[in-house]
């Protein structure tokens, strides 16, 4: 069994990238929807390597001269922890993580070097208006139009907490895959704090507060008319 130790590694691992990208949108958890094809083309990669790795392994014959215990002997050591490389890959195939959430967003810093204050595009006419959390909270902090003033808006994010009763709809921001991550999230006052990671849409108008392009500005806020728990959307990331 040893000697298939190989094979049937590469075939969890193929196995495991096939369940989150090719029978599941899983993968929206780590990388944009874009890399979906490389995944699904490494995943089936691995899986004929496996199964290539699986035919070898069958048709190999064990040399007569040479004692079987002397080789096992010789080589116990290496392959048993070889084959701890199996558990993250049925961890994977059997149990993927979630998706990065609240405590993820709190290991961010709440730091926001001014990125220069100007006017927006135009917001699209009647209410509410959708928009990310990150789409708001650029306008609310550094749009000198004010074009988020008398607007109602929906934005839509999971629940994170800060001190007292202080919470947050947040949304985490990716440019290529989970690892590189960065947090938007926007004050909600006016409406019961839900449980943390509980996805969200909140309906609201926009509270002015700081200077424009400063600290003080952020997070910005929102004064909630209505809070409706949602499920959380297969893609949970939003877009630079």
């Amino acid at each position: 069994m040893r000697r298939y130790g190989p094979a049937v590694l590469l075939l969890l691992v193929g196995a495991a990238v096939l369940r989150i990208s090719l029978f599941s949108a899983l993968y929206l958890r780590y990388v944009q929807s874009g890399l979906r094809p490389y995944l699904i083309a490494s995943a089936a990669l691995l899986v004929l390597l496996g199964v290539a790795a699986g035919v070898r392994a069958a048709r190999e014959v064990p040399d007569e001269d040479e004692d079987p215990h002397d080789h096992g002997h010789a080589h116990t050591t290496g392959p048993r922890l070889a084959w701890l490389l199996v558990l993250p890959a049925a961890a994977l195939l059997l149990f993927p993580p979630p998706a990065l959430g609240s405590y993820s967003a709190a290991r961010e810093d709440a730091q926001r070097a001014a990125q220069g204050v100007g006017t927006f595009p135009a917001l699209p006419t009647g209410d509410p208006v959708d928009l990310s959390v990150a789409q708001f909270s650029s306008r609310a902090v550094y749009d000198s139009g004010h074009s988020l003033k008398g607007r109602t808006v929906r934005l839509t994010g999971f629940v994170t907490h800060a001190d007292g009763d202080t919470w947050y709809v947040t949304r985490l921001l990716v440019s290529c895959c989970a690892a590189d991550a960065t947090t938007s999230k926007v004050q909600v006052r006016g409406a019961d704090a839900p449980p943390t990671d509980t996805w969200v849409t909140v309906t609201g108008t926009w509270h002015p507060k700081g200077r424009l392009g400063m600290s003080a500005a952020w997070p910005p806020v929102l004064d909630a008319k209505t809070v409706r728990q949602v499920k959380q959307p297969s893609d949970p990331y939003e877009k630079r």
